[in-house]
């Protein structure tokens, strides 16, 4: 069932900043190379948020009018946050919004939050899977082994519907996101008037979970596949680099981020740590699937060290086509040493969501990510700043 996926609200990119660290994302769906999404009311273009969204990480300059200051400017420049939205981040409250996309399957959405505590504190906080099962949305998450083994899928399982939905799955029209051979071979794998057909179907879901990782660890992200569930087939790989090309300032701040994250295997860096992971969240209208990779990016040797997680979505059961989260950690230039800013860019790329039907599932599904990923600073806020080590 499977080629592709995420982190903690969780897949892509990453930061430099000059007295401060970058921290994990999730960033998600692609973009169209041909356009720049529609011009927002306040007159922004999203594309333009993730590049600056690096550039504040990055530069970091002190300033006398505290107009100017960051990440304030940056909120209200570049992201249209109204004074009262920027004084409740700076109270401690979490605040997200939806940045208005330029077609309907495109849906990005901005949320900060701030927090009395270090962004190292914070990357080990987002590295750590018993935590990250404890915020909301996740519905169960693990840890592959290395090697990947099929026992770390145990728990990988269907939801009954998706189950049910199997069974008649076809080309240009299934309910899960599946390749050609996937839906295959669910249908000729499992005996569907068998008692035990929920239980084939989950163990044929795992082994091609495991095969997906073990294609992706030897041939990158042509090896993710294509979604061919709907009319308009997804080439994963192409979707993903589409998505990752809106950053221009990517591969001038963190080239071997960028690096890694298109040429995988083959790109390595002594800087960067990888793992795998899947879970089960709760983000839209139903539980979903997901397979990611988490990237670690540590450059403690230069005068500013650079810290930065990308999670890079792999496969997901629903929704997801591609997606990339990003989150950056911005020090309190107020009150040096007091805390920091955490900031969240999500963007992804959505199938279903056109249409009068589709234009309803996009106004919950966008309304359920806006709230959840307030609930996930709110969160990760309280859990920092009331760890006592």
């Amino acid at each position: 069932m499977v080629p592709e996926t995420v982190l903690a609200a969780h897949d892509v990119a990453a930061v430099r900043r000059g007295n401060g660290a970058v921290c994990p994302a999730h960033v998600g769906r692609e973009m169209n190379r041909k356009g720049m999404p529609r011009t927002m009311p306040v007159k922004i273009r999203f594309p333009k948020l993730f590049p600056l969204l690096l550039l504040l990480s990055a530069v970091q300059p002190a300033a006398s009018n505290g107009q100017d200051i960051e990440p304030f400017k940056f909120f209200r420049d570049y992201v249209g946050l109204k004074e009262d939205q920027i004084a409740a981040i700076r109270n401690g409250k979490p605040v997200a919004r939806i940045v208005e996309s330029r077609t309907p399957d495109e849906v990005f959405v901005f949320g900060s939050v701030y927090v009395q505590s270090t962004p190292e504190k914070y990357l080990k906080l987002a590295s750590d899977i018993e935590e990250l099962r404890k915020l909301p949305s996740y519905l169960a998450i693990r840890k592959f082994s290395d090697p990947p083994q099929l026992s770390d899928l145990d728990g990988f399982t269907l939801e009954a519907e998706d189950i049910k939905q199997l069974k008649n799955c076809e080309p240009g029209k299934c309910e899960l996101q599946l390749p050609t051979e996937a839906m295959d071979a669910f249908k000729q794998s499992v005996n569907w008037s068998a008692p035990d057909a929920a239980n084939q179907a989950n163990q044929l879901a795992q082994k091609m979970a495991l095969e997906v990782i073990q294609r992706y660890t030897q041939g990158g992200n042509t090896a993710l596949g294509t979604y061919m569930d709907k009319h308009h087939p997804a080439v994963v790989g192409d979707t993903f680099a589409s998505l990752l090309s809106r950053s221009k300032a990517l591969p001038v701040y963190l080239p071997a981020i960028e690096r890694y994250l298109l040429e995988y295997p083959q790109a390595q860096s002594e800087n960067i740590q990888s793992k795998f992971y899947w879970e089960k969240v709760n983000f839209g209208l139903k539980p979903t699937l997901r397979i990611v990779q988490a990237i670690v990016y540590r450059d403690t040797r230069s005068a500013n060290p650079a810290y930065a997680v990308a999670v890079k979505q792999l496969y997901a059961s629903h929704y997801f086509e591609t997606a990339l989260d990003l989150t950056v950690c911005v020090p309190d230039q107020e009150h040096p040493g007091r805390g920091f800013y955490l900031i969240t860019l999500k963007g992804s790329q959505q199938a279903g969501l056109t249409g009068l039907k589709g234009g309803i599932v996009r106004k919950v599904a966008v309304d359920k990510t806006r709230s959840s990923l307030e609930r996930a600073l709110g969160a990760i806020k309280q859990k920092l700043e009331t760890q006592t080590d």
